[in-house]
C-alpha cells in the first residue's frame, strides 16, 4: 500500500477526485473503470453505494499494479465505516463533515483523511486534528470566492471543493487556490455511458492541466 504522503501527493498531482455513487456494485465498478480510462485515477467510492466495501476491495485488487490509481472511500460518516473501508483497501477517507474520531482513526493507521466543512471553524478544527486535505462541501453553495476568503486568514489550508464542480470550471477552482477538485454528477451522472464518462474525465483533466500552466 502507498504511504499516505504519496497518496496526498498523487491526489494533488492528478487534481481530480472522482466521486463514485453507483446504484449497485456493478455500476460503481464500471463508472470507476471509465474514470480511470479517462485519466481521473483518484477514485472516491461513496458508501451510499450498496456493498461499497466490496467494490473498494475489488478495485484495489484490480489496480494493485498501477501506481497511478488510488482507491479511497467517500461519504464516511464515522470511524467504524472508515475502519471497514481501510480493511478493504481504501487508501484515503473522505467525509462530508468533520468527525474527530474518524480523523484520529485514519491518523492512527496512517491513512490520508479529507473531512468536509463549510466554516472557518471547521477548517481550523480539521487542521488541528491532522486532516491532510479539507473538503469544501457543498462547493456550489460557498462558491469560489470562499476559497480566497478562507486562504486570507488560513493560507496553509489545502482545500478541495466538491459539489458544483464541472469540466468547465474545474480549472477556475484550481486557480482560486484549491489543491484538487471533487467531481461527482458532472463526471458520472446524467445516465452517461462508460464511454461518455471517459470523455468527461479527459475534459476534467485537461481543465486542471490548463489552469496549472
Amino acid at each position: 500500500m502507498m504511504d499516505k504522503i504519496d497518496v496526498v501527493k498523487k491526489i494533488q498531482e492528478v487534481g481530480v477526485c472522482a466521486v463514485i455513487r453507483g446504484k449497485d456494485a456493478e455500476e460503481a465498478m464500471a463508472m470507476s473503470d471509465a474514470c480511470i480510462a479517462g485519466g481521473v485515477t483518484i477514485i472516491e467510492l461513496a458508501f451510499t453505494t450498496p456493498q461499497a466495501h466490496e467494490v473498494i476491495a475489488a478495485l484495489s485488487k484490480k489496480y494493485a499494479d498501477n501506481p497511478d490509481v488510488v482507491i479511497g472511500a467517500g461519504t464516511v460518516l464515522d470511524a467504524v465505516t472508515a475502519r471497514i473501508a481501510i480493511l478493504n483497501g481504501a487508501q484515503f477517507i473522505v467525509s462530508p463533515a468533520f468527525d474527530l474520531e474518524t480523523v484520529k482513526l485514519c491518523n492512527r493507521y496512517r491513512i490520508a483523511v479529507m473531512p468536509g466543512t463549510t466554516t472557518l471553524n471547521g477548517v481550523i478544527a480539521a487542521l488541528e486534528a491532522g486532516a491532510d486535505v479539507i473538503k469544501i462541501f457543498p462547493g456550489e453553495i460557498l462558491g469560489m470566492k470562499a476559497i480566497k476568503a478562507i486562504h486570507g486568514p488560513i493560507p496553509q489550508a489545502p482545500l478541495m471543493p466538491t459539489g458544483g464542480v464541472n469540466a468547465e470550471n474545474a480549472g477556475e477552482w484550481i486557480k482560486a487556490g484549491c489543491v484538487a477538485v471533487g467531481a461527482g454528477g458532472a463526471l458520472t451522472g446524467g445516465g452517461k455511458t462508460p464511454a461518455e464518462i471517459t470523455e468527461a474525465a479527459k475534459k476534467f483533466i485537461a481543465s486542471v492541466k490548463a489552469a496549472r500552466q
